[in-house]
């Protein structure tokens, strides 16, 4: 499938929405439990995005768009949540999203892009040359595996609850 920056919008759009269907109102079992060692609940997931609406999407497009190959991208710290989202209830960290993700939107409408736009090129870290497009798009992506690893998280709950059925349910094997 091509890039389609409208398309693109259209899924950024909905991520808040979502996550707020998923989580709001829930008891905090469902919300901080994670799926084991080294894994993140639904509310580190939460704050997770929000570090990356404050530090890498907008941030990223702006320096490759500004000083393009130039200046490198300041690395990404993917466990600042720990710390930024401590103690604070799900609702205000879901609203925080929404109000990031809004402002982030917004921002990238008035970049105005066009399709020359997107082929410039910025400098990862760690990945190297990146461009615009590539960068926009993982935004996405990023958005949709981290929808997919809340709902893994909150199904693996009830593993050892739902019986024979668990030999049907994908989401309860390991990688699934």
């Amino acid at each position: 499938m091509q890039f389609n920056l409208d398309h693109a919008i259209a899924i950024l759009n909905r991520t808040p929405v979502v996550l707020r269907a998923m989580l709001a109102d829930l008891p905090a079992d469902w919300v901080t439990r994670n799926d084991g060692d080294k894994t993140w609940s639904p509310y580190d997931v939460l704050g997770h995005l929000i570090h990356g609406e404050r530090t890498d999407w907008i941030p990223r497009a702006r320096i490759i768009l500004e000083k393009g190959e130039g200046r490198t991208f300041d690395p990404f710290d993917r466990y600042a949540q720990f710390e930024q989202s401590k103690g604070k209830p799900v609702e205000e960290l879901l609203s925080e999203f929404e109000e990031e993700r809004n402002a982030n939107i917004q921002a990238l409408r008035k970049m105005e892009l066009k399709p020359d736009d997107l082929k410039r090129i910025g400098k990862h870290p760690e990945l190297g040359k990146v461009t615009l497009e590539e960068l926009l798009a993982t935004w996405v992506a990023h958005d949709l595996d981290h929808l997919v690893q809340l709902a893994r998280t909150m199904a693996r709950q009830y593993q050892d609850v739902v019986g024979p059925w668990k030999a049907y349910l994908s989401v309860m094997k390991e990688g699934g």
